[in-house]
């Protein structure tokens, strides 16, 4: 129903956030059928751009929803190089240079059917907006306000106003989901404090346009060009459309600093290394920090994204394990309202998402740790002197910084290692790494990617319900497991995969994965106590 300004007075879920989390919740509930209701109060658009990197684990939901196409056409040009370069300018002496060739442009890879890409928010958040008002039942009200919010055994009532018109709304929601960033007033309002909690530093970015900037100077095209000065990095230099967009981020200090005293033409001409024309569209300071929401649930109110962890971007990571969260949660929230999933689904959502926020917040702030470099006034110098602490900086990078720059396991490697949601057994040690990634099929894992002889991937036999993969040419019995999710009310659909290489990779006959692509349980033939397990990956019995 709706009020009599045509504003809904009721819905399932109450998104706070319309940014890319909270985008990707409504999508994820809108394609499993849920109807919600974003609110966010700005209009979507934003003077500086934001994150960039849209890694491998991220391109496969985009993949699942049916937009990858379009993030890659929106993003970096194909061709344009992934290239991570470390120079003293863009016109002075290179150090250091990190190809990454399984980055961007078309196709799969060895672990993905996918490519991470490089796509700013200023044309990602569109394309997440524009998928979202078509699935039915999401609705999506932007210039509207977060004003406040009650809660009781039932659901959660807040007061929302249309900026627009001045009009106060309230609406009555089973769930609430905070996905409205670091300054949250979800998370003001519930008085829930961020855990770990640290400053380190205070950015500027610049944000301009220069057509083919590469023409300027012998490096190259590169979509990240850290620029080093004898205190280290102080400023790293990206395109955003790989054409003339670009920012010029200044690492900063201890103190914010008032962005109208910045002089931005001093400092492009410094990241450059020579003149060339250009057009200045902003500059904005921001916060760069480390931290953890303590909780991520409070009754019926969730915390995802921003609003449950901040890091650096220093790698990429932010956004992405928003993304992650907003899956997760996603397709829980959609199982409790279905009724077929337990109360316990919910309290597995802080179990699983905030180790992997407590990972990747600790590896972006080691990533940008690794940059606290001083190489002294000679670095920058055309003499042997300079040569030669060039190539001792260029060995140190080439030894500290590859893990941020090489290998898919940030996006791919985490395991939700004793989740309450999976039957992992007696599996031995958990083998979660950033850089060395190989893919496993065990509990908590996210379910390895493989070629189908058919054509096709593995990864697009998960759907909204759970699968159940029977492996290899002597296929095993699953008839115990069907039979007790099908008394469970459990959405459940059965896949043959005869290939021997399969049954090789995922190293059992069956194999049990989750609406999310996880792997829940994996076992040579049906458990005797199939009933048990149907509920405990169902949140039924915890």
């Amino acid at each position: 129903m709706a009020d009599a300004a045509g504003f809904p007075d009721s819905t399932p879920v109450l998104i706070v956030g319309g940014g890319p989390v909270g985008l990707g919740l409504a999508i994820e509930l809108g394609w499993r059928g849920i109807p919600c209701l974003l609110v966010e109060q700005s209009d979507g658009g934003f003077d500086l751009p934001r994150a960039n990197a849209i890694d491998l684990r991220t391109m496969e939901f985009c993949r699942r929803w049916g937009i990858a196409d379009a993030v890659r056409a929106a993003g970096m040009p194909a061709d344009f190089p992934h290239s991570a370069l470390y120079v003293t300018s863009l016109s002075g002496f290179e150090i250091a240079r990190f190809e990454r060739r399984g980055h961007g442009g078309a196709g799969g890879l060895d672990v993905s059917p996918e490519r991470p890409q490089r796509c700013n928010q200023l044309f990602f958040d569109p394309i997440l907006r524009a998928h979202a008002r078509g699935l039915a039942g999401v609705d999506l009200r932007f210039s509207t306000r977060f004003d406040g919010f009650a809660q009781d055994a039932d659901g959660v009532t807040a007061a929302l106003t249309d900026l627009a018109t001045g009009r106060t709304h309230s609406v009555r929601a089973r769930y609430l989901a905070a996905c409205c960033g670091g300054r949250s007033p979800v998370r003001a309002a519930l008085g829930a404090p961020l855990g770990e909690q640290g400053v380190l530093g205070h950015p500027v970015s610049i944000f301009f346009r220069a057509e083919k900037l590469w023409t300027r100077h012998d490096k190259g095209k590169a979509s990240l060009n850290f620029i080093v000065g004898p205190d280290g990095v102080w400023g790293t230099l990206i395109p955003l459309d790989g054409r003339a967009l670009w920012r010029l981020t200044l690492h900063g200090g201890a103190r914010p600093v008032d962005p109208a005293s910045i002089d931005a033409d001093l400092h492009v001409r410094r990241a450059l290394g020579a003149e060339a024309p250009y057009e200045l569209l902003s500059v904005g300071g921001w916060t760069r920090r480390e931290t953890i929401a303590g909780r991520y649930r409070y009754g019926r109110v969730f915390l995802a994204g921003d609003c449950a962890h901040q890091n650096t971007p220093t790698g990429g990571h932010g956004m992405n394990t928003g993304m992650g969260d907003a899956v997760d949660l996603g397709w829980k929230l959609a199982a409790v309202l279905e009724g077929w999933g337990g109360d316990g689904l919910l309290d597995g959502y802080e179990a699983e998402r905030r180790p992997v926020a407590l990972r990747n917040v600790a590896e972006a702030t080691a990533n940008f740790r690794r940059r606290d470099w001083t190489p002294g006034p000679h670095i920058a110098e055309d003499t042997a002197e300079g040569a030669a602490v060039r190539a001792e900086l260029r060995r140190r990078i080439e030894d500290d910084n590859a893990r941020q720059h090489r290998g898919h396991g940030i996006a791919l490697g985490h395991i939700y290692a004793g989740s309450p949601l999976c039957a992992d057994g007696d599996e031995g040690p958990v083998p979660d790494t950033v850089r060395d990634y190989a893919q496993t099929a065990r509990p908590g894992a996210r379910a390895p990617h493989l070629q189908r002889a058919e054509g096709g991937t593995v990864l697009d036999s998960f759907g909204r319900g759970f699968t159940l993969l029977r492996l290899g040419p002597r296929a095993a019995d699953p008839s115990p497991l069907t039979a007790a999710a099908r008394d469970a009310g459990m959405p459940l659909s059965v896949v043959d995969v005869p290939d021997p290489a399969a049954l090789a990779l995922y190293e059992r006959a069956l194999c049990l994965v989750r609406p999310d692509g996880v792997v829940a349980w994996r076992g040579d033939a049906a458990p005797d106590g199939a009933a048990a397990l149907i509920d405990r990956v169902r949140g039924a019995r915890i």
